[in-house]
């Protein structure tokens, strides 16, 4: 048996800062959760993962907490982390009656050493066998179906909840590459902040992500869209409504678009010229749940000067290059897999 040959019931996992899929080989993606974990803060007993437990933020007693447990595409609390994993990879164990599987899981382009650690011993001790890694703009692109073992150039962005990756590659890696940690949680974050400053009124992360889906746009619009949300008056403590704009989230969030856009713009610079002349041809692909913003393509075409795609049903890019990854280890196990850990 080679070293690198998988199973039929290995997995393939998206661990994403806003939500979880997961990927069962020859079987698609068959999980797909908001990444919370609802906790007993007295017995650490998981309550619910997932929508159940989304449902819970901002509404819970004192005995449990509702937690976000992956920030910035990492990990920032490991035990919550693992019980989450443990409890809905137990979901897909059961179903597909899968045992110890071998587990490729995306990480950002940026992640620290220690950072690796966190995510090998959460998977591990949700019962993988192995687990190998594969940076999340590889991903992305395997994802997207770029032929990326190829001389020729391709260049991906990946807007994920947590982190926006940029990164060019031919040959099978990544050529270069830049990672921040500004994404869709930090646009919730910007609305959040402008709410409160120019309304007074406080909203939550769920109300916020509502208004960037909603009516969120970068470039300013055709025609003024609105919602009508409710939130918390900061001078009464009563409820209130308020009618909210697009050029308001516009206004809201440009400097964190404007970050994004000049951490593509670096990316570029620093690209070899004979991969430049591929990628004016090629354009650049779009991937993850910011490619859902409206006008993104539109506003990076405009600065870069190339065609920008966005790709189909950008929200699963990753979580499908795992897919792939696993489909086709023996082809990329020599650029694909950055890591391997084994129990």
């Amino acid at each position: 048996m080679k070293l690198f040959e998988f199973g039929s019931k290995d997995i393939g996992i998206d661990l994403g800062t806003t939500n979880i899929l997961i990927t069962v080989k020859g079987r698609g993606i068959v999980l797909r959760e908001p990444a919370v974990v609802a906790i007993d803060r007295r017995t650490e007993e998981i309550l619910a993962t997932g929508s159940e437990a989304k449902e819970m933020i901002g509404r819970t007693p004192e005995a449990i907490k509702a937690v976000k447990p992956i920030k910035h595409g990492v990990i920032a609390d490991l035990t919550a982390t693992e019980l989450m994993l443990r409890n809905m990879l137990k979901k897909v164990y059961r179903k597909y009656n899968i045992k110890r599987p071998r587990v490729v899981v995306g990480v950002p382009s940026g992640i620290t050493e220690v950072e690796e650690r966190a995510v090998e011993d959460a998977i591990v001790q949700a019962g993988a066998k192995e687990v190998y890694l594969i940076e999340e703009p590889m991903a992305a692109a395997i994802g997207a179906g770029m032929h990326t073992e190829e001389p020729s150039g391709n260049m991906i962005i990946d807007i994920g909840g947590g982190t926006t990756e940029v990164a060019v590659i031919a040959l099978g890696g990544i050529v270069t590459s830049n990672s921040i940690r500004i994404a869709g949680d930090e646009l919730d974050q910007d609305i959040i902040n402008y709410i409160k400053r120019k309304e007074n009124l406080s909203i939550g992360e769920t109300t916020a992500e509502e208004i960037k889906v909603e009516i969120g746009c970068v470039t300013p619009p055709v025609s003024e869209m609105s919602i009508q949300i409710r939130g918390r008056d900061l001078s009464t403590g009563l409820p209130r409504d308020v009618i909210v704009k697009s050029s308001q989230v516009l206004e809201a969030t440009s400097e964190s678009i404007k970050k994004i856009v000049d951490t593509v713009k670096m990316t570029l610079e620093k690209t070899p010229p004979e991969l430049s002349a591929d990628l004016v041809e090629k354009g650049i692909v779009i991937s993850g749940g910011g490619a859902l913003i409206k006008n993104i393509d539109q506003l990076l075409s405009n600065v870069t000067n190339m065609p920008v795609y966005i790709v189909d049903d950008p929200l699963d890019g990753v979580v499908r290059g795992t897919g792939k990854t696993l489909e086709h280890i023996e082809k990329l196990k020599s650029t694909a897999v950055k890591t391997k850990r084994r129990r």
